[in-house]
């Protein structure tokens, strides 16, 4: 048998059976209940820097307009 052939049937077989147990333990892994707060400090890494907003000049003039039924604003 030649070196090719010996390295095409492991990589059929064994290699695929390894990938595929990694696979499922870090799967398994990231589901796992003591991962929960990883999970929700890696969903806000694209909020992580953001500042509030800052309210507008026309938010506040809304706010001292009166209101058109003449009831108090909430």
């Amino acid at each position: 048998m030649d070196t090719y052939t010996f390295m095409r049937q492991l990589a059929d077989s064994w290699i695929l059976l390894a990938m595929f147990g990694f696979f499922a333990s870090a799967a398994i892994w990231a589901f796992l209940p003591s991962q929960r707060r990883a999970r929700e400090d890696a969903s806000m890494i694209p909020f992580r820097n953001d500042s509030a907003p800052k309210a507008s000049p026309d938010a506040c003039a809304d706010q001292d307009a009166p209101n058109p039924k003449g009831q108090p604003h909430d």
